[in-house]
């Protein structure tokens, strides 16, 4: 009876009894209403420097009050240039217990990375905010990286952990003294070395190529990044470069047919071949032979897509069956730049380049221009460039 519901209310009931369970108790005057939920006492979030912000527009739209928000950039502003900080950072923000909830929370910490080598800190110490810049030590030496070219150059090089602008820059290093179609061999040795910097918190950025080398079977290319005043440019072991006054081939591959009379693969029967073939990889990058301007960018009838650069001079080049296209008509492009990617679009039997040169619009052989004029360090620079390529080479490949 009464005796057994009592009991059974102080117990953990079976579905067969019910299921019913815990003792029901009605409020007495011990209980007391809240007259409000209590907030968090201090709230740990993180906010991200959008594209135009300001560096007090973030911490408003965390919540921060607008008095608040504007000492803290006064106070950080003194300490690191604002208009530095780039999109995309992001901050951790502590902010504290307020009054009430009328007004903004307080904040109490605060921490970001305004530099790849600098932290910024902010807290609240005796009532006032005190910034301190936090230095994070860098280690700047260069990765070095080696392997086999295997069957393909580029992706040997790229599981070998180079990046791929890294690789690209390679090869149009070492393809600017020999021929990648014909001189590389699957047995031979590439050799990257790139800027590496690793911070003391335990990330890596990666920048430009320094080194390129490659051995065939005893035979070692070395080429070096060097910059001679103020044109960057490579340079063999002994100090001899190319400089930029010609035109660069636009794609690093094997010439597979040249300029002139030819049986056409297609349609067969001798034909006049107004350019040059040069076979390489699906996908690889096309880079303008020389500074210009986009004249045409699209889709035209045998070339496939095609793309043709007007230069100075009275000369044009084109560019025929990419996989895509990089560029628009009337954009400028610089010497190097990509402008799309092999392809096999139009009238095309395989992934190639058909590579055209115009000169005051009559087609010439693009082998008959000159490709870049020779520059040679002497002195002081060559004993510069020496001391410095002496430090490379000593640098250990990773994994050893």
């Amino acid at each position: 009876g009464e005796q057994w519901d009592e009991a059974r209310a102080h117990t953990i009931a079976p579905l067969a009894w019910g299921a019913t369970t815990g003792h029901r108790m009605a409020a007495n005057d011990l209980v007391r209403p809240l007259a409000e939920t209590p907030e968090r006492p201090i709230i740990d979030l993180t906010a991200t420097l959008g594209s135009g912000d300001r560096f007090g527009d973030v911490l408003r739209r965390a919540g921060v009050g607008g008095d608040e928000a504007r000492l803290v950039s006064d106070l950080i502003g003194r300490k690191v240039a604002l208009d530095t900080l780039r999109p995309g950072m992001q901050i951790d923000l502590t902010l504290g217990r307020r009054p009430s909830k009328t007004v903004p929370r307080p904040i109490e910490a605060m921490r970001f990375r305004a530099r790849f080598d600098l932290a910024v800190a902010v807290a609240r110490t005796g009532g006032a905010l005190v910034v301190t810049p936090q230095p994070i030590a860098i280690d700047h030496t260069p990765l070095r990286i080696r392997g086999l070219v295997g069957q393909s150059l580029y992706r040997s090089a790229r599981a070998a952990g180079a990046p791929a602008k890294a690789v690209e820059a390679y090869i149009r290093a070492i393809a600017s003294r020999i021929s990648i179609g014909n001189d590389v061999q699957p047995d031979n040795i590439f050799d990257i070395t790139l800027e590496q910097q690793r911070a003391a918190t335990g990330e890596v950025r990666l920048g430009q190529l320094l080194y390129a080398g490659l051995n065939r079977n005893g035979r070692t290319l070395n080429m070096f990044r060097w910059t001679d005043g103020d044109q960057p440019g490579w340079f063999d072991a002994n100090g001899v470069g190319d400089r930029k006054n010609g035109l660069v081939m636009p794609v690093a591959g094997r010439l597979t047919s040249n300029f002139g009379m030819r049986w056409h693969p297609v349609f067969g029967g001798a034909r006049f071949h107004k350019g040059v073939d040069i076979g390489a990889p699906y996908g690889a990058p096309i880079r303008a032979a020389t500074d210009g301007m986009v004249a045409f960018a699209g889709r035209s009838g045998g070339y496939g897509n095609f793309v043709k650069l007007s230069h100075s001079g009275g000369l044009a080049t084109g560019y025929g069956h990419m996989s895509r296209i990089a560029v628009a008509p009337g954009t400028r492009v610089a010497q190097g730049q990509v402008i799309g990617y092999v392809g096999s679009t139009g009238l095309s039997t395989g992934p190639h380049l058909h590579y055209e040169l115009w000169q005051n619009g009559r087609p010439v052989n693009p082998r008959s221009i000159a490709l870049a004029s020779v520059q040679r360090l002497t002195g002081d620079a060559l004993r510069a460039f020496r001391a410095r390529n002496a430090a490379l080479m000593a640098v250990q490949p990773a994994g050893r």
